[in-house]
Protein backbone atom coordinates (compact mmCIF):
# COMPACT_ATOMS: atom_id res chain seq x y z
CA UNK A 1 0.00 0.00 0.00
CA UNK A 2 3.08 2.36 0.91
CA UNK A 3 4.50 1.67 -2.34
CA UNK A 4 1.48 2.27 -4.56
CA UNK A 5 1.24 5.86 -2.27
CA UNK A 6 5.29 6.63 -2.89
CA UNK A 7 4.86 5.21 -6.78
CA UNK A 8 1.22 7.60 -6.73
CA UNK A 9 2.73 10.70 -5.03
CA UNK A 10 6.31 10.81 -7.26
CA UNK A 11 3.26 10.24 -10.59
CA UNK A 12 1.44 13.36 -9.30
CA UNK A 13 4.53 15.48 -8.83
CA UNK A 14 6.03 14.14 -12.63
CA UNK A 15 2.50 15.31 -14.11
CA UNK A 16 2.90 18.59 -11.99
CA UNK A 17 6.34 19.15 -13.24
CA UNK A 18 4.92 18.37 -16.91
CA UNK A 19 2.24 21.41 -16.56
CA UNK A 20 4.78 23.95 -15.10
CA UNK A 21 7.16 23.11 -17.69
CA UNK A 22 4.61 23.29 -20.37
CA UNK A 23 3.14 26.56 -18.55
CA UNK A 24 7.10 27.84 -19.41
CA UNK A 25 7.13 26.87 -22.49
CA UNK A 26 3.99 28.76 -23.63
CA UNK A 27 4.91 31.78 -21.41
CA UNK A 28 8.18 32.12 -23.23
CA UNK A 29 6.49 31.78 -26.61
CA UNK A 30 4.40 35.51 -27.10
CA UNK A 31 0.84 34.96 -29.09
CA UNK A 32 2.22 35.71 -32.24
CA UNK A 33 4.98 32.52 -31.84
CA UNK A 34 8.11 34.92 -31.22
CA UNK A 35 9.78 33.41 -28.52
CA UNK A 36 10.57 35.69 -25.18
CA UNK A 37 14.51 36.75 -24.87
CA UNK A 38 16.29 35.38 -21.53
CA UNK A 39 16.19 38.82 -19.89
CA UNK A 40 12.03 39.28 -20.14
CA UNK A 41 10.89 41.04 -17.76
CA UNK A 42 7.60 38.75 -16.80
CA UNK A 43 6.75 40.44 -13.57
CA UNK A 44 6.41 44.30 -15.48
CA UNK A 45 4.63 42.32 -18.70
CA UNK A 46 1.99 40.72 -16.33
CA UNK A 47 1.53 44.27 -14.39
CA UNK A 48 1.14 46.12 -18.05
CA UNK A 49 -1.17 43.19 -19.47
CA UNK A 50 -3.82 43.45 -16.09
CA UNK A 51 -4.09 46.96 -17.13
CA UNK A 52 -4.28 46.46 -20.98
CA UNK A 53 -6.34 43.43 -21.33
CA UNK A 54 -9.16 45.82 -19.96
CA UNK A 55 -8.18 48.45 -22.43
CA UNK A 56 -8.03 45.49 -25.40
CA UNK A 57 -11.88 44.25 -24.17
CA UNK A 58 -13.60 47.78 -24.31
CA UNK A 59 -11.90 48.44 -27.76
CA UNK A 60 -12.92 44.98 -28.84
CA UNK A 61 -16.21 46.08 -27.83
CA UNK A 62 -16.28 49.62 -29.63
CA UNK A 63 -14.99 48.61 -32.90
CA UNK A 64 -17.50 45.08 -32.74
CA UNK A 65 -20.64 47.70 -32.56
CA UNK A 66 -19.19 50.08 -34.95
CA UNK A 67 -18.46 47.68 -37.76
CA UNK A 68 -21.59 45.32 -37.36
CA UNK A 69 -20.33 43.02 -38.58
CA UNK A 70 -19.42 44.87 -42.25
CA UNK A 71 -16.16 44.56 -43.94
CA UNK A 72 -16.51 48.12 -45.61
CA UNK A 73 -14.77 50.72 -43.60
CA UNK A 74 -15.62 54.98 -44.66
CA UNK A 75 -12.29 57.09 -43.59
CA UNK A 76 -13.74 59.67 -40.93
CA UNK A 77 -12.60 61.53 -37.29
CA UNK A 78 -14.19 58.69 -35.74
CA UNK A 79 -12.48 55.70 -37.04
CA UNK A 80 -9.10 57.62 -36.96
CA UNK A 81 -10.00 58.02 -33.55
CA UNK A 82 -10.37 54.93 -32.92
CA UNK A 83 -7.11 53.04 -35.05
CA UNK A 84 -5.05 55.48 -32.77
CA UNK A 85 -6.15 53.94 -29.71
CA UNK A 86 -5.66 50.64 -31.07
CA UNK A 87 -7.24 47.76 -33.22
CA UNK A 88 -8.28 44.52 -31.77
CA UNK A 89 -6.32 41.61 -33.37
CA UNK A 90 -9.78 39.76 -34.78
CA UNK A 91 -10.05 43.39 -36.81
CA UNK A 92 -6.52 44.10 -37.89
CA UNK A 93 -6.62 42.44 -40.89
CA UNK A 94 -10.25 43.35 -42.06
CA UNK A 95 -9.07 47.41 -41.01
CA UNK A 96 -5.35 47.63 -42.54
CA UNK A 97 -7.10 45.92 -45.67
CA UNK A 98 -9.89 48.64 -46.08
CA UNK A 99 -7.75 52.06 -44.75
CA UNK A 100 -4.83 51.22 -47.10
CA UNK A 101 -6.74 50.58 -50.29
CA UNK A 102 -5.58 46.87 -50.13
CA UNK A 103 -9.05 45.49 -50.13
CA UNK A 104 -10.34 47.55 -53.20
CA UNK A 105 -7.00 46.27 -55.17
CA UNK A 106 -7.90 42.63 -54.48
CA UNK A 107 -11.40 43.31 -55.76
CA UNK A 108 -10.51 45.09 -58.91
CA UNK A 109 -8.09 42.24 -59.51
CA UNK A 110 -9.15 38.64 -59.03
CA UNK A 111 -6.99 35.89 -59.49
CA UNK A 112 -4.01 38.57 -60.67
CA UNK A 113 -1.98 37.22 -57.09
CA UNK A 114 -2.68 33.54 -58.37
CA UNK A 115 -1.53 34.31 -62.24
CA UNK A 116 1.49 35.91 -60.84
CA UNK A 117 2.56 32.44 -58.74
CA UNK A 118 1.70 30.25 -61.94
CA UNK A 119 3.43 32.42 -64.61
CA UNK A 120 7.16 31.88 -66.04
CA UNK A 121 9.64 32.48 -62.67
CA UNK A 122 12.98 34.57 -62.41
CA UNK A 123 15.25 32.23 -61.09
CA UNK A 124 17.49 34.88 -59.92
CA UNK A 125 14.62 36.30 -57.48
CA UNK A 126 13.59 32.62 -56.18
CA UNK A 127 17.31 32.44 -55.48
CA UNK A 128 17.60 35.89 -53.45
CA UNK A 129 14.42 35.12 -51.75
CA UNK A 130 15.36 31.60 -50.63
CA UNK A 131 18.37 32.79 -48.84
CA UNK A 132 16.83 34.79 -46.59
CA UNK A 133 14.23 32.42 -45.84
CA UNK A 134 15.83 30.74 -43.14
CA UNK A 135 17.12 34.50 -41.40
CA UNK A 136 13.60 35.19 -41.15
CA UNK A 137 12.37 35.11 -37.59
CA UNK A 138 14.41 32.41 -36.67
CA UNK A 139 12.95 32.98 -32.71
CA UNK A 140 9.54 32.45 -34.35
CA UNK A 141 7.80 28.93 -33.95
CA UNK A 142 5.47 29.51 -36.86
CA UNK A 143 8.91 30.26 -39.25
CA UNK A 144 10.50 26.68 -38.34
CA UNK A 145 10.53 24.17 -41.17
CA UNK A 146 9.04 21.50 -38.32
CA UNK A 147 6.06 23.98 -37.84
CA UNK A 148 2.54 22.64 -38.67
CA UNK A 149 1.98 24.35 -40.77
CA UNK A 150 5.49 26.09 -41.59
CA UNK A 151 4.93 29.85 -43.06
CA UNK A 152 8.16 30.10 -44.90
CA UNK A 153 6.19 28.70 -48.03
CA UNK A 154 3.67 31.56 -47.49
CA UNK A 155 6.26 33.82 -47.05
CA UNK A 156 8.20 32.57 -49.92
CA UNK A 157 4.89 32.68 -52.25
CA UNK A 158 3.85 36.33 -51.25
CA UNK A 159 7.79 37.53 -51.88
CA UNK A 160 8.11 35.82 -54.93
CA UNK A 161 4.29 37.12 -56.30
CA UNK A 162 5.40 40.50 -55.60
CA UNK A 163 9.02 40.61 -57.11
CA UNK A 164 6.75 39.74 -60.57
CA UNK A 165 4.19 42.11 -59.68
CA UNK A 166 7.19 45.35 -59.05
CA UNK A 167 9.97 44.07 -61.22
CA UNK A 168 11.41 47.43 -60.40
CA UNK A 169 11.27 46.68 -56.83
CA UNK A 170 11.71 42.63 -57.20
CA UNK A 171 13.02 41.62 -53.82
CA UNK A 172 15.24 43.92 -50.76
CA UNK A 173 16.49 42.39 -47.57
CA UNK A 174 14.05 44.27 -45.07
CA UNK A 175 10.96 42.80 -47.12
CA UNK A 176 10.77 39.34 -45.81
CA UNK A 177 10.17 40.23 -41.89
CA UNK A 178 7.27 42.82 -43.13
CA UNK A 179 5.73 40.08 -45.01
CA UNK A 180 6.36 38.16 -42.11
CA UNK A 181 4.24 40.29 -39.79
CA UNK A 182 1.41 40.99 -42.30
CA UNK A 183 1.32 36.50 -42.72
CA UNK A 184 1.07 36.66 -38.99
CA UNK A 185 -1.78 39.13 -38.93
CA UNK A 186 -3.92 38.13 -41.87
CA UNK A 187 -3.16 34.48 -42.29
CA UNK A 188 -3.65 34.83 -45.66
CA UNK A 189 -1.68 35.10 -48.92
CA UNK A 190 -3.21 37.12 -50.90
CA UNK A 191 -4.15 39.48 -48.09
CA UNK A 192 -0.41 39.92 -47.20
CA UNK A 193 0.74 40.65 -51.21
CA UNK A 194 -1.73 43.77 -51.35
CA UNK A 195 -0.74 45.23 -47.98
CA UNK A 196 2.56 44.85 -49.48
CA UNK A 197 1.70 46.66 -52.41
CA UNK A 198 0.25 49.02 -50.53
CA UNK A 199 3.03 49.32 -49.06
CA UNK A 200 5.73 49.73 -51.26
CA UNK A 201 3.28 51.50 -53.62
CA UNK A 202 1.88 53.97 -51.80
CA UNK A 203 2.64 54.36 -48.22
CA UNK A 204 6.40 54.25 -48.46
CA UNK A 205 7.66 56.05 -51.44
CA UNK A 206 10.35 54.56 -52.93
CA UNK A 207 12.31 52.89 -49.98
CA UNK A 208 12.78 49.27 -51.61
CA UNK A 209 13.88 49.97 -55.32
CA UNK A 210 17.34 49.77 -56.27
CA UNK A 211 18.46 53.37 -55.81
CA UNK A 212 16.07 53.51 -52.33
CA UNK A 213 15.91 57.35 -52.95
CA UNK A 214 12.83 57.27 -50.83
CA UNK A 215 14.88 55.62 -47.84
CA UNK A 216 18.15 57.55 -47.80
CA UNK A 217 15.43 61.05 -48.26
CA UNK A 218 13.09 60.12 -45.45
CA UNK A 219 16.15 59.68 -42.80
CA UNK A 220 17.46 62.97 -44.26
CA UNK A 221 13.93 64.59 -43.64
CA UNK A 222 14.17 63.08 -40.11
CA UNK A 223 17.12 64.83 -39.53
CA UNK A 224 15.63 68.09 -40.53
CA UNK A 225 12.91 67.75 -38.50
CA UNK A 226 15.39 66.85 -35.46
CA UNK A 227 16.75 70.07 -35.88
CA UNK A 228 13.48 72.16 -35.61
CA UNK A 229 12.37 69.67 -32.87
CA UNK A 230 14.67 68.52 -30.60
CA UNK A 231 17.97 71.39 -32.06
CA UNK A 232 20.19 69.99 -29.30
CA UNK A 233 20.25 66.39 -30.08
CA UNK A 234 20.87 67.80 -33.80
CA UNK A 235 23.35 69.42 -32.76
CA UNK A 236 25.58 66.75 -30.97
CA UNK A 237 24.93 64.89 -34.20
CA UNK A 238 26.40 67.29 -36.14
CA UNK A 239 29.55 68.10 -33.82
CA UNK A 240 30.54 63.91 -33.87
CA UNK A 241 30.12 63.70 -37.78
CA UNK A 242 27.43 61.13 -37.05
CA UNK A 243 24.89 60.52 -39.95
CA UNK A 244 21.23 59.68 -39.52
CA UNK A 245 21.60 56.73 -41.37
CA UNK A 246 24.29 55.37 -38.82
CA UNK A 247 21.76 55.03 -36.12
CA UNK A 248 17.88 55.08 -37.66
CA UNK A 249 18.35 53.45 -40.65
CA UNK A 250 16.84 50.07 -39.38
CA UNK A 251 13.81 51.70 -37.94
CA UNK A 252 12.85 53.06 -41.36
CA UNK A 253 13.51 49.97 -43.57
CA UNK A 254 12.10 47.41 -41.19
CA UNK A 255 9.22 49.85 -40.32
CA UNK A 256 10.80 49.30 -36.65
CA UNK A 257 10.07 45.50 -36.88
CA UNK A 258 12.24 43.58 -34.24
CA UNK A 259 13.32 48.15 -32.94
CA UNK A 260 10.36 47.72 -30.82
CA UNK A 261 8.39 45.12 -28.92
CA UNK A 262 5.80 43.45 -31.25
CA UNK A 263 2.71 44.95 -30.19
CA UNK A 264 4.30 48.01 -30.27
CA UNK A 265 4.89 47.78 -33.75
CA UNK A 266 1.55 46.29 -34.58
CA UNK A 267 0.20 49.83 -32.82
CA UNK A 268 2.48 51.91 -35.28
CA UNK A 269 1.45 49.91 -38.33
CA UNK A 270 -2.32 50.51 -37.45
CA UNK A 271 -1.80 54.19 -38.11
CA UNK A 272 0.88 53.68 -40.64
CA UNK A 273 -1.82 52.00 -42.77
CA UNK A 274 -4.66 54.33 -41.68
CA UNK A 275 -2.41 58.03 -41.97
CA UNK A 276 0.61 56.90 -43.98
CA UNK A 277 4.21 57.67 -43.91
CA UNK A 278 4.60 60.57 -41.27
CA UNK A 279 3.64 58.02 -38.86
CA UNK A 280 6.78 56.83 -38.96
CA UNK A 281 8.28 60.40 -38.00
CA UNK A 282 5.94 60.53 -35.20
CA UNK A 283 7.42 57.34 -33.56
CA UNK A 284 11.64 58.41 -34.19
CA UNK A 285 10.49 61.96 -32.75
CA UNK A 286 9.14 60.50 -29.80
CA UNK A 287 11.77 58.32 -29.05
CA UNK A 288 14.22 60.95 -29.82
CA UNK A 289 12.61 63.66 -27.57
CA UNK A 290 11.51 61.54 -24.95
CA UNK A 291 15.43 60.56 -24.59
CA UNK A 292 17.02 64.07 -24.69
CA UNK A 293 18.37 64.21 -21.91
CA UNK A 294 19.71 60.54 -22.02
CA UNK A 295 21.03 60.61 -25.98
CA UNK A 296 22.62 64.41 -24.74
CA UNK A 297 24.97 62.42 -22.17
CA UNK A 298 26.83 60.99 -24.97
CA UNK A 299 30.53 62.52 -25.97
CA UNK A 300 31.83 60.69 -28.46
CA UNK A 301 30.64 58.88 -31.98
CA UNK A 302 29.99 55.25 -30.29
CA UNK A 303 28.68 56.85 -27.32
CA UNK A 304 26.09 58.42 -29.45
CA UNK A 305 25.13 54.81 -31.33
CA UNK A 306 25.21 52.69 -28.32
CA UNK A 307 22.11 55.38 -26.78
CA UNK A 308 20.17 55.43 -30.05
CA UNK A 309 20.36 51.04 -29.44
CA UNK A 310 18.96 52.14 -25.31
CA UNK A 311 16.08 54.50 -26.42
CA UNK A 312 14.11 51.59 -28.08
CA UNK A 313 14.32 49.39 -24.95
CA UNK A 314 12.60 50.26 -21.61
CA UNK A 315 9.01 51.19 -20.05
CA UNK A 316 8.16 53.70 -22.66
CA UNK A 317 8.11 51.45 -25.87
CA UNK A 318 6.93 48.69 -23.52
CA UNK A 319 3.55 50.16 -22.83
CA UNK A 320 2.26 50.18 -26.10
CA UNK A 321 -0.72 52.18 -25.43
CA UNK A 322 0.60 54.98 -23.30
CA UNK A 323 3.42 54.90 -26.15
CA UNK A 324 1.02 55.70 -28.93
CA UNK A 325 -0.85 58.54 -27.07
CA UNK A 326 2.87 60.47 -26.83
CA UNK A 327 3.45 59.98 -30.72
CA UNK A 328 0.74 62.14 -31.33
CA UNK A 329 1.57 65.00 -28.45
CA UNK A 330 5.51 64.96 -27.96
CA UNK A 331 6.53 65.85 -31.82
CA UNK A 332 3.73 68.53 -31.31
CA UNK A 333 2.25 69.29 -35.27
CA UNK A 334 3.20 67.53 -37.96
CA UNK A 335 1.61 68.53 -41.58
CA UNK A 336 2.30 65.96 -44.36
CA UNK A 337 2.81 69.54 -46.39
CA UNK A 338 6.22 70.18 -43.78
CA UNK A 339 6.82 66.55 -44.83
CA UNK A 340 6.47 67.31 -48.77
CA UNK A 341 8.43 70.09 -48.67
CA UNK A 342 11.64 68.41 -46.65
CA UNK A 343 11.14 65.53 -49.13
CA UNK A 344 11.86 67.46 -51.90
CA UNK A 345 14.84 69.47 -50.64
CA UNK A 346 16.42 66.09 -49.33
CA UNK A 347 15.78 64.37 -52.16
CA UNK A 348 17.29 66.45 -54.25
CA UNK A 349 20.24 67.04 -51.82
CA UNK A 350 20.22 63.25 -52.14
CA UNK A 351 20.85 62.80 -55.57
CA UNK A 352 23.26 65.73 -55.70
CA UNK A 353 25.83 64.11 -53.22
CA UNK A 354 24.83 61.15 -54.87
CA UNK A 355 24.43 59.35 -51.40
Amino acid sequence: MDKQNGTQQTENKQSEFDRSTAKERIDRIDPYGFERSEDFDYDSHEEFMSVYLAILTRRSIKWSKLLKGNNKVVKNIKVKRYVRKGIPNEHRSLIWMAASGAQAQLEQNPGYYRKLLEGERDPRLEDAIKTDMHRTFPDNVHFRKNAEPCLQQTLFNVLLAYGHHNTNVGYCQGMNFIVGYLILITKDEEKSFWLLDALLGRILPDYYSPAMLGLKSDQEVLGELVKLKVPAVAELMETHNVMWTLVVSRWFICLFIDILPVETVLRVWDCLFYEGSKIIFRVALTLIKHNQAYIQQATNFPDICDKFKEIIRGELVEDCHTFMKKIFTVPGSLSMATITRLREACQANVIAQGL
